[in-house]
């Protein structure tokens, strides 16, 4: 295995959703040999575009994106796989003698890549049924409750209104008497690559908000709700798969569904969204060896610039990126 200093260099560009990441990685990929790697848990899914942010085609054709479109919204795609699918793909871009940029939201999945993961349990059928069987009666804040009582640390990065990753949790902790989180510790490091981290975190969680809330209404000006219908018409697709419980999405669901009014979808979607930023900005605090940047600041340009060109050499161009 290759020693961690001579290992080839891998950049994380990390954040909350709504800071830009996107646009900030395709500026610099204009300036530095880098290729950019999604590291998102939605992006991943064919047919989910507007909802998603997805860079558009054209853009990915001249700055090329991977582990973007690679399976279906009926799929579900894990942080296993992301590991996996992530590391097949950082050997193939260091081959061309390209820096692999890891850009996304997906806290989960840098840490898997940088951490790898530990084998967990398999599900069982039984336990799930007693732990659903006990939600139906309690309800899932009961059962974030109690999992906040047995794992703290998966309570606090998983929303009460989450029961796919709260039953997960559960499950694990009832078949093995030991907590997801502990066994998420025990996943290995992978002295692979060196890994260079950095995150774009905004000090004010307002504007965040507010650009939260303008996102979401551009996206529904763009046909969000035509997306999510598309999507339902298919047949095959219902509103607990992972790929429809991405934020957004969940919410259009049930207002197509007649469950909320308009106005109430776009309350819970700007809300729920807002939750998530504060998930990550949460998990990112945990980060060691991080070069933190102010996304909404006019020094964000020249920060990443500079933080690039230690990593990675170069002049790079000295211009400013355009403000996101």
């Amino acid at each position: 295995m290759t020693t961690a200093s001579a290992a080839p260099v891998a950049i994380f560009l990390m954040g909350p959703t709504a800071t830009g990441k996107t646009d900030f990685a395709v500026e610099l990929a204009k300036r530095f040999p880098v290729e950019i790697v999604s590291v998102d848990s939605a992006l991943v899914y064919r047919g989910m575009d507007i909802g998603t942010a997805k860079p558009s085609l054209e853009l990915r054709q001249q700055y090329p994106h991977h582990l973007i479109d690679i399976c279906d919204p009926a799929e579900a795609y894990s942080a296993g796989r992301f590991r996996a699918d992530a590391i097949a793909v950082l050997r193939d871009v260091i081959t061309k003698g390209k820096v692999p940029l890891l850009v996304g939201g997906t806290m989960l999945y840098f840490r898997a890549l940088e951490r790898g993961l530990a084998t967990l349990p398999t599900a069982s059928p039984e336990v799930r049924a007693a732990i659903d069987a006990r939600a139906s009666a309690a309800g899932w804040p009961a059962m974030h409750e109690w999992l906040a009582q047995v794992d703290p640390a998966s309570a606090k990065r998983i929303h009460p209104n989450d029961p796919q990753r709260i039953q997960r949790a559960l499950e694990v902790y009832e078949m093995t008497g030991r907590s997801l989180s502990e066994f998420l510790a025990d996943g290995q490091s992978s002295t692979e690559f060196q890994y260079h981290k950095i995150a774009l975190v905004p000090p004010d969680r307002k504007i965040l908000r507010e650009r939260i809330s303008l996102r979401f209404r551009n996206m529904l000006g763009q046909g969000l709700v035509d997306e999510v219908r598309k999507l339902r018409a298919r047949g095959d697709l219902n509103a607990d798969l992972p790929s429809m419980r991405a934020v957004g999405y969940r919410q259009v669901w049930e207002f197509l569904d007649g469950q909320v009014s308009e106005s109430e979808m776009v309350e819970r979607a700007v809300i729920a969204t807002a939750q998530l930023a504060k998930r990550q900005m949460t998990w990112l605090r945990s980060e060691q060896n991080l070069i933190t940047i102010n996304p909404l600041g006019g020094e964000a340009s020249g920060k990443l610039i500079d933080a690039l060109q230690t990593i990675v050499g170069g002049p790079g161009n000295q211009s400013e990126l355009p403000g996101v």
